[in-house]
């Protein structure tokens, strides 16, 4: 039987909120085949993971029964397709609320002041009718929205917080009209109608829905500064050499591209043809442009500051690295981490348990109205429960976890810093324990040269520059070492004849006349011989990475601890943990990819492990949160949680700092939504707002999803002011 497991890619409609997301991910969760679902509410996207027994038609199915739209999405959208449908989906929910409080807001204002001008006690029959008409128009043209989303969560068997809003403003309409037509009918009551109470409802809480939906596409502006990088075209090559523009959806593989000074590479590729200066900052948040030749790989994105180049595509138009890092991004914006599933729980059970304490209120009134025989009361005990329904709206809980994530995703982003899940920031946000692989991670990944020792009649640039001589027809990466070191010395490298390398032992060769010998050493890298006496030495060493000791530095002073896992020896590992400030007790050398693995697993600490290679792909899969570096391999990349850029490895401790932050905004957002209405729903259930306690109601949830909002932009403001230290 196939095992294999299957991805299921699916769009949405339809979704309004938390409890949307809630019960699309509970019908889901459902089906046969289901292993994983993640319901992304920002991007109305679905992403299913099961085995061979899950039915694509099932899915669709199960969705439509809750009352939402949904489609299977056939082919990846390039970073020009994915931009718009991020504006355009953006722009629609903006307008979709917009209209609505435009429309409400004036017709409430309208009614206000026609009630508190000529509509007190004894108005003319006209003035009522004009409240009634107002009111009507507000419920049907603003009201439906509410209505159409609260009866699809009703025919799919649940609730949602627009079953709140539609029952407190139909409550209010009705017991207006009731009021009325017995005003009509020549009954003289004494009671207040509500019209514009109702209406007031519809307009306060579709201009927050707008404020909302506003700051939303704010938070979201950086995955679209993103894809704005990679242009929409590309210039391509034909047989003949002749260049034509073409999209880049029609960029395959293999494709021969032109890039001209001034331009940014379309699709990710390696140089065949040109030099030229690129700016990669799109991927390394570094501005210093850097230099590339033929063999180098280019990233889409990068600007080519000065040189044509010709280049060979080694992705198609929807591979690219832009692509990917946009689609890391607004995976990270729509995934939940564990505190965001909880307040989605709270909210699947919040709307049934209002719905209880309303109707209680109303009871309760009502029967003390009937022991007091007085109807005043029982009307009182009717705003009462309305004030309840519309006072205990949970989308301040909805809003803050999205916002949190959304926001410090796309800081991190500019950063350079690519977060895979809302987990992995909840995570990192609690780790206490950094685990570093050694070679390619605390260190260059490759050797150079530390050391040239002479003797009394050479000079360290002549036995550098014969050594570099005899090793320059050599592959080997202590030769390179060598020859780079000579380079950067300004030194000319003379050619070499009769070269021989002798494996496990060195290379010779003639340079000058003179026999040349370069050979490992036990005490040092290498020794140089000249016509067999020795001139000097090299010490050739993997190297740490310049900003080594810094992350460390800065990892400590955030109470994270710091170890070594690494593969090498454990001389050569305790060496680099002195020189980079890691306790040489803390390290833990000569181990497997797999003792690699059982170690990071094993460990009670909330881990971090950082690597690079393929033999740390187990490690970074079973630590709490993996950290990849950016120039690591790609089963490195898949495996990890969070990609740092190759060359700034001060950027581990950043993701933890934050990720705390985050972490610290979420609980805030949370707490402030909780405290909304755990203080207000009894308030507004012993009557305590009085007669014109929906208003009120309304105006404070307006206020609470502000809060959410305006403490996610805080901490936007925070990490901008952080990245920039």
């Amino acid at each position: 039987m196939d095992n294999s497991p299957i991805n299921l890619e699916l769009e949405l409609s339809g979704l309004h909120c938390a409890g949307c997301v809630a019960a699309v991910t509970k019908a889901l969760e459902g089906l046969d085949g289901v292993e994983g679902v993640e319901v992304d509410l920002q991007q109305a996207h679905a992403s299913i993971r099961g085995n061979q027994q899950l039915d694509p038609q099932a899915a669709l199915s199960a969705i439509k029964a809750k009352g939402f739209g949904a489609s299977i999405q056939q082919t990846a959208d390039t970073p020009i397709e994915l931009r718009s449908k991020l504006e355009r989906r953006q722009h629609n929910a903006a307008w979709y609320w917009q209209w609505r409080a435009a429309t409400g807001m004036p017709i409430w204002i309208a009614l206000e002041i026609l009630h508190w001008t000529v509509g007190g006690a004894g108005a003319a029959p006209w003035v009522t009718w004009i409240m009634f008409a107002g009111s009507t128009t507000a419920v049907i043209l603003v009201g439906s929205g509410f209505f159409r989303s609260a009866l699809r969560a009703l025919r799919g068997g649940s609730t949602n917080m627009d079953t709140l809003v539609s029952i407190g403003v139909l409550t209010a309409w009705i017991y207006s009209v009731v009021l009325m037509v017995l005003t009509l009918s020549g009954i003289d009551h004494g009671q207040m109608p509500y019209f514009a109470e109702a209406v007031a409802l519809l307009g306060i809480i579709s201009l927050g829905h707008w404020l909302e939906a506003r700051a939303s596409a704010k938070a979201g502006t950086a995955v679209r500064a993103l894809l704005e990088l990679q242009p929409e075209t590309a210039e391509r090559l034909d047989s003949s050499g002749e260049s034509i523009e073409v999209p880049i959806a029609d960029i395959t593989v293999g494709d021969h591209l032109v890039v001209r000074p001034g331009s940014r590479v379309a699709v990710d590729g390696r140089v065949l043809e040109g030099q030229s200066e690129l700016d990669e900052s799109v991927v390394t948040g570094e501005p210093i442009p850097v230099a590339r030749g033929i063999g180098d790989q280019v990233t889409a994105g990068s600007m080519n500051t000065t040189g044509r180049l010709v280049l060979e595509a080694t992705v198609d138009g929807t591979g690219t690295t832009v692509a990917r890092i946009a689609d890391l991004v607004t995976h990270a914006m729509g995934s939940k981490a564990n505190i965001q599933r909880l307040a989605d729980k709270v909210s699947s059970i919040f709307v049934p348990a209002v719905l209880i304490i309303a109707l209680l209120t109303i009871v309760t009134w009502s029967l003390f109205s009937i022991f007091r025989g007085d109807v005043t009361i029982f009307q009182s005990g009717l705003i009462a429960s309305v004030t309840v329904l519309v006072i205990s709206c949970p989308c301040a809980l909805g809003l803050a976890t999205p916002m949190a994530v959304m926001v410090s995703a796309s800081q991190a982003a500019r950063s350079g810093i690519l977060v895979k899940s809302a987990v992995a920031l909840e995570r990192a946000g609690l780790s206490n324990r950094v685990i570093f692989d050694k070679t390619g991670t605390l260190t260059l990944g490759r050797p150079v040269v530390m050391d040239v020792t002479t003797t009394a009649d050479v000079t360290r640039d002549q036995v550098l520059q014969l050594a570099a001589a005899v090793e320059k027809p050599s592959e080997h990466p202590i030769a390179k070492a060598i020859i780079q070191a000579a380079d950067e010395s300004g030194l000319n490298i003379p050619d070499v004849v009769d070269f021989k390398a002798t494996p496990g032992e060195g290379v010779s060769g003639r340079v000058d006349g003179q026999r040349v010998d370069v050979r490992r050493d036990a005490q040092a890298s290498c020794q140089v011989l000249v016509d067999d006496q020795e001139i000097g030495t090299i010490t050739v060493a993997d190297k740490a990475r310049p900003d080594a000791a810094e992350a460390v530095k800065s990892l400590h002073e955030i109470n994270v601890a710091t170890t070594i896992l690494s593969g090498d020896r454990q001389a050569t590992a305790e060496n680099l943990a002195k020189s980079v400030g890691i306790d040489p007790g803390e390290v833990h050398a000569e181990q497997s990819p797999e003792d690699k693995q059982h170690w990071v697993e094993a460990c009670t600490d909330q881990t971090i492990m950082v690597g690079d290679g393929i033999n740390d792909a187990a490690a970074l899969a079973g630590a709490d949160v993996g950290i990849a570096m950016g120039t690591g391999t790609n089963i490195a990349i898949e495996a990890a949680d969070v990609i740092v850029p190759g060359d700034r490895l001060t950027s581990v401790p950043l993701v933890i700092r934050i990720a705390r932050m985050t972490r610290s905004t979420i609980r805030q957002n949370l707490f402030f939504a909780f405290l909304y209405n755990g203080t207000l729903i009894p308030i507004a259930a012993l009557g305590l707002l009085g007669a014109s306690g929906p208003i009120w109601a309304a105006i404070a949830m307006g206020l609470s999803d502000v809060t959410v909002i305006g403490n996610a932009i805080r901490l936007g403001l925070r990490l901008k002011r952080l990245r920039g230290s």
